[in-house]
């Protein structure tokens, strides 16, 4: 990766079938340690907190789903392409249920069979990740909503 990427081996960071960098992260803890993210998505269902970064905040209530499917797809797409430069981030309360959900369907984006994304992200980011049935469900037909985003 470029200068501007994550380490492979910091905290949250997860590398991508395609090489790319994306570090999932809970907000309810600290920043973790290093250089901050160059683009964040914020996965909670009010609006975050401001930060010195460029972001997008994704509508989505804890345990559920995205509020807004399509924006979400739009929104993965954006993180999928940066990360090939930049230090992008995508963080919910925990780190687990919503961003892990959304690090596996951007693992299908980035070429992972749908129903090994979840195994995916829960060996390359945190086993705890993805938390509900409707969560894994939702991973499961990710390449169909994704597809009908285009």
């Amino acid at each position: 990766m470029t200068e501007a990427g994550w380490q492979p081996n910091a905290a949250g960071v997860m590398r991508l079938p395609s090489g790319r960098l994306v570090r999932g992260r809970g907000l309810r803890h600290p920043l973790p340690d290093g250089p901050e993210p160059q683009f964040g998505v914020y996965l909670v269902g009010s609006p975050p907190k401001p930060v010195t970064w460029e972001s997008r905040w994704v509508r989505w209530r804890d345990f559920w789903l995205p509020a807004d499917r399509p924006e979400f797809v739009g929104v993965l797409r954006e993180v999928l392409d940066r990360a090939g430069t930049q230090r992008v981030e995508l963080a919910c309360g925990g780190g687990f249920g919503r961003t892990g959900t959304a690090l596996s369907c951007l693992a299908v984006l980035d070429g992972v069979p749908p129903a090994e994304a979840v195994a995916y992200v829960r060996e390359h980011y945190l086993h705890r990740a993805v938390e509900t049935p409707w969560q894994r469900r939702f991973v499961a037909r990710f390449d169909q909503t994704a597809h009908h985003r285009r």
